[in-house]
């Protein structure tokens, strides 16, 4: 794909980058990513793939904006208050880089909105708020052979893994490191609280990591789980472990 005079300017900063040049915006703007959530991780998501040249984003939340939202989740704004959030989410990128295509879907997403979703992206990102979601989009992208970068976030602590799941066959998936799901008030930034910052770094790194995987460039967080602890500024890597009897990507 060549740029134009625009796109020249506009991405100039990561042509300067030799891991991604000409051909790798070129990757990039004919690139789809799938995004499950537009909330405290899935806006810095967004922005970050939108402002990168990330071709096109469809992106899943069915929740309206509210006035709580707006500490952490930088998409949106006071005006935006009783919207849907995939509506304004589109607008919002799509004034920040028109080169970025966005389809919003504002509807709880079922088995049949991913299957007919993800045969059409290269990434899948879970920015999801509840496990039950998480296990779909989990299984969805096994299904599909599709790599998931996921994030989460509570108090001021956050974590990003990626899974290969479906394309290798020794890879965990995210069910293999989290067998049974904490209960939901354990787990929920709802009744714990969040630093919106901490939302902002966790999906910062998601973001990084999809560009990571749609270029093929650097080591990915692939069967291993980035814990980070901003309180004390400590960033762990842990290796995940398959579990051979998963009920999602173990033996059928």
């Amino acid at each position: 794909m060549s740029l134009d005079p625009n796109q020249i300017e506009r991405y100039s900063r990561q042509l300067l980058l030799r891991e991604i040049g000409g051909i790798g915006q070129g990757k990039l703007l004919s690139a789809t990513v799938f995004l499950l959530g537009a909330g405290g991780l899935g806006a810095p998501v967004a922005l970050y793939l939108a402002a990168a040249g990330v071709g096109t984003l469809v992106i899943a939340d069915s929740d309206n904006v509210d006035l709580s939202n707006l500490q952490r989740q930088i998409l949106f704004a006071t005006p935006d208050i009783g919207r849907a959030k995939g509506t304004v989410a589109a607008e919002t990128l799509q004034r920040l880089n028109p080169d970025v295509r966005v389809r919003a879907i504002n509807q709880r997403v079922t088995g049949a909105i991913l299957d007919a979703t993800l045969p059409d992206c290269q990434v899948a990102v879970d920015a999801s708020d509840n496990f039950a979601t998480r296990y779909l989009l989990n299984a969805a992208c096994l299904k599909h052979h599709k790599p998931l970068v996921t994030g989460a976030v509570l108090g001021f602590s956050g974590q990003v893994a990626s899974f290969h799941h479906g394309i290798r066959a020794s890879a965990p998936c995210y069910h293999c490191l989290f067998p049974n799901a904490p209960e939901q008030n354990n787990a929920s930034c709802t009744t714990a609280g969040v630093l919106g910052g901490v939302a902002g770094i966790v999906g910062t790194l998601q973001a990084v990591e999809v560009i990571k995987e749609l270029l093929a460039i650097g080591t990915p967080l692939a069967g291993e789980l980035l814990l980070i602890s901003t309180l004390d500024l400590l960033f762990h890597r842990v290796r995940i472990a398959k579990n051979p009897t998963c009920p999602t990507c173990g033996p059928s």
